[in-house]
């Protein structure tokens, strides 16, 4: 996969989740959610346009780290919502799949970056 097909498929995740936490009902519980899961979801896609402009082969690393600790908190919050039974698992379960493979996606360059590093 290619660098600008990664950044359009961060950036579809982000208005994927975007759109998935207006649909959440209002409570209390799905209120500290949707915020966290808002944060995490919307930061994959930054923090990867910021690894695209990495200095180094380190600040790559780096800043592909912070990408794949993002889309794994993506999916925690996810599993919460459908474990507390907020929302249906098919309503989330692209969007945990999509951030699931982001997340083999990043761990994957990363493996590679530190083979060539």
């Amino acid at each position: 996969m290619d660098k600008e097909e990664l950044k359009r498929r961060t950036k579809c995740f982000a208005l994927a989740v975007i759109r998935f936490v207006e649909s959440l009902p209002r409570s209390r519980t799905s209120e500290v959610i949707r915020r966290q899961l808002l944060r995490s979801g919307t930061s994959v896609g930054a923090n990867y346009r910021a690894a695209c402009r990495a200095k180094s082969t380190a600040d790559f690393i780096s800043k592909m780290g912070t990408v794949e600790e993002e889309a794994d908190e993506s999916a925690y919050w996810m599993e919460l919502l459908t474990e507390a039974q907020i929302v249906e698992p098919d309503k989330v379960e692209p969007l945990t799949r999509e951030a699931n493979e982001l997340v083999a996606i990043t761990v994957s360059s990363i493996r590679t970056a530190k083979n060539r590093g």
